[in-house]
């Protein structure tokens, strides 16, 4: 089976390829032709998955899934939110976010956040959602070279590390994105056994 994983974030592609059973191949946008920013122009997180998800269906007419993850931060009032790639504007750099992170964090005490990601898969004619989620807190400083985005200053919930310190392969297990892989897979692979 091929599936589209409609995301040009390389870094995505490949941790989810890491969770996929071998029998499965994750094509990203670029191997289908599609070099297109497609807009994310909506104000949810399943929204936005909707919506790049809509446009490969569309364009592609090609079975695919999509995703959109959100940080929401407790003290900032879910903030960044659905604009979590784009917090510090639209050049969409994680330095930059995770710099103007910290800096709106510098004064609270609290530092609770949730990453959440919902993934819309649209396939025989039919859109499925799924979530996952990870709580933690936003650490005082980046710290770790592995993953993306936020991931050096996101202590999972249980961890005395961040995301960008964890092997790929735990991350998978308890990250957000890879719940709702999981929930994605099991989905997919009641359809083949049918």
């Amino acid at each position: 089976m091929e599936i589209v994983f409609a995301t040009h974030n390389k870094n995505k592609v490949y941790e989810v390829q890491l969770l996929v059973p071998k029998h499965i191949k994750i094509l990203s946008l670029e191997s289908i032709g599609c070099f297109d920013e497609i807009p994310e122009t909506a104000d949810t997180l399943a929204g936005n998955a909707k919506l790049k998800a809509d446009f490969v269906t569309k364009n592609y007419k090609l079975p695919c899934f999509a995703d959109d993850t959100g940080l929401l931060v407790e003290s900032l009032n879910g903030a960044p939110g659905v604009l979590s790639a784009r917090y510090a504007g639209e050049q969409k750099d994680a330095t930059d976010n995770m710099d103007k992170l910290l800096a709106a964090l510098a004064l609270k005490e609290n530092r609770k956040a949730k990453f959440e990601t919902v993934i819309a898969l649209n396939l025989n004619g039919e859109q499925i959602l799924f979530s996952g989620a990870a709580t933690g807190e936003i650490t005082l400083t980046k710290s770790g070279v592995k993953g993306f985005g936020y991931d050096p200053i996101f202590k999972p919930e249980g961890y005395n590390k961040t995301f960008a310190e964890i092997p790929v392969g735990i991350k998978n297990t308890i990250s957000h994105r890879g719940k709702a892989i999981k929930k994605l897979l099991d989905y997919l692979s009641k359809l083949e056994s049918r």
